[in-house]
C-alpha cells in the first residue's frame, strides 16, 4: 500500500496531536512531518514508527525546503533511501504520493507538462477537454507534492521544462492560450545519483532552483542492519512470509556487503576488491526478503543459510567474470577464517 494508506493511523493521530502553525496547503507543520519521518512517542501514547533511520538534520533540512518556493532534490549513492524519503514526505505533507513521474531515457515532455486525447484533439481541436494533465500539472491545480524520480535519467532538454514551473509556478499552454498557476501546498520533490549509468547533466538554471540533499549511506553497521531490519520485518509482514528474520543473519549479510563496499574488513586488517555492484542497504534487503520466501516456501521454514546464498550471490556478482572473482577471493580470504565459515 502507498504510505499514506499504510500509515494512515499515524499521520491521523499526528493531525490530531499537532497544534503548530501549518504551510498554506500542508496536512501537518513542520515539525510533525519530521516526526513521521524519524519516529515519536506522542502525548496520547500513540507510537509514531520511524521512517528514515539516519541524522535528523537532514531530515529537518529537507522539510523546510518544502516549506518555501524551492523545490527538493534528495541526491545520494542507489539503495540511499531516496524514493523512500520521497514517498514518506509527499505522503505526509499533501496526503498523496501518488503524483509521481518516473524518469526514463525515454520520459518525454508530456509526462512532465501535459498531453492531448487524440481523438478528442481531432474532433475538436485544441480544448480543455482534450488536455490530459501530467502528475506534475495535477499537483499544481490541486497543491499537492509532486515527486519526480531518477531525474538525471531524464534527457536534459526534457528536464528544464520543469525550469519555468519551477521559477514561476506556472505551466504554459500555448495551445490554449493559457497557463496553469499552481496552487498553494505545490512542490516538487526529486532523486537523482550520479552513479548509475546512462545519467544526463542537469543544466545550471534548473540546479539553482533546487535545494540538494545528499543522502549517504549509513554511518555504521548497527545502524545499517537496524535499517534492514525494519524494513524486512515490514515486508514480510505484507509478504504474510510465516519466517521472522534473525539478527544474526542480517548482521551477517550486512557486513559482507558493508566489507565489499570499502575494500576493507571489519577489523581493518585486511584489503578487498570491490565488485561493481552498489551492495546498499536495499540490496540487503532484498537478499534477506528472498532468503525468507525460500525459507517458508522450499525449506522447513527457518532461515538458513544456503536460503540466503543464492540471492546473496545476485546481489554481488554482476558481472560474472570480474565480480565473480572478487567473490571467491573473499570467501576464501575472509569468509573461511571465521567461525563457521566452512558452512
Amino acid at each position: 500500500a502507498h504510505a499514506e494508506r499504510q500509515f494512515a493511523g499515524e499521520l491521523a493521530a499526528l493531525a490530531a496531536a499537532d497544534d503548530r502553525a501549518r504551510p498554506p496547503g500542508w496536512r501537518l507543520s513542520p515539525w510533525a512531518v519530521t516526526a513521521y519521518l524519524m519516529g515519536d512517542t506522542l502525548p496520547s501514547g500513540q507510537v509514531i514508527t520511524p521512517k528514515y533511520i539516519g541524522s535528523r538534520r537532514l531530515i529537518e533540512v529537507a522539510v523546510a525546503t518544502l516549506a518555501t518556493d524551492r523545490a527538493l532534490l534528495l541526491l545520494g549513492l542507489p539503495g540511499t533511501a531516496k524514493t523512500w524519503v520521497s514517498e514518506h514526505l509527499a505522503a505526509a505533507v499533501s496526503g498523496d504520493s501518488t503524483l509521481m513521474v518516473q524518469g526514463t531515457s525515454g520520459t518525454t515532455d508530456e509526462a512532465i507538462r501535459y498531453g492531448w486525447n487524440y481523438a478528442a484533439l481531432l474532433a475538436q481541436g485544441p480544448t480543455e477537454n482534450a488536455l490530459v494533465p501530467s502528475p506534475v500539472m495535477r499537483a499544481m491545480t490541486e497543491g499537492r507534492i509532486a515527486r519526480i524520480e531518477e531525474l538525471t535519467r531524464i534527457p536534459s532538454e526534457v528536464q528544464d521544462a520543469l525550469i519555468t514551473v519551477l521559477s514561476e509556478k506556472a505551466m504554459p499552454v500555448p495551445e490554449l492560450n493559457s497557463e496553469v498557476q499552481a496552487v498553494k501546498g505545490f512542490n516538487v520533490i526529486a532523486t537523482a545519483n550520479d552513479r548509475d549509468r546512462g545519467i544526463n547533466d542537469t543544466s545550471s538554471a534548473l540546479r539553482r532552483r533546487f535545494n540538494t540533499v545528499v543522502l549517504p549511506l549509513p554511518a555504521d553497521a548497527d545502524t545499517e542492519a537496524e535499517i534492514v531490519h525494519q524494513r524486512v520485518d515490514q515486508l514480510g509482514r505484507a509478504l504474510e512470509l510465516p519466517v521472522a528474520a534473525g539478527g544474526d543473519e542480517i548482521r551477517r549479510v550486512v557486513t559482507i556487503f558493508r566489507e565489499l563496499r570499502s575494500g576493507l574488513t571489519e577489523d581493518r586488517r585486511t584489503r578487498l576488491k570491490s565488485p561493481s555492484a552498489t551492495l546498499s542497504a536495499a540490496e540487503a534487503i532484498s537478499v534477506m526478503t528472498s532468503g525468507l520466501s525460500l525459507a517458508a516456501h522450499f525449506g522447513d521454514g527457518r532461515l538458513r543459510a544456503r536460503d540466503l546464498a543464492a540471492s546473496l550471490v545476485g546481489a554481488v556478482v554482476k558481472d560474472p567474470l570480474a565480480d565473480r572473482v572478487v567473490w571467491d577471493e573473499y570467501l576464501e580470504a575472509v569468509v573461511k577464517e571465521r567461525p563457521g565459515g566452512e558452512d
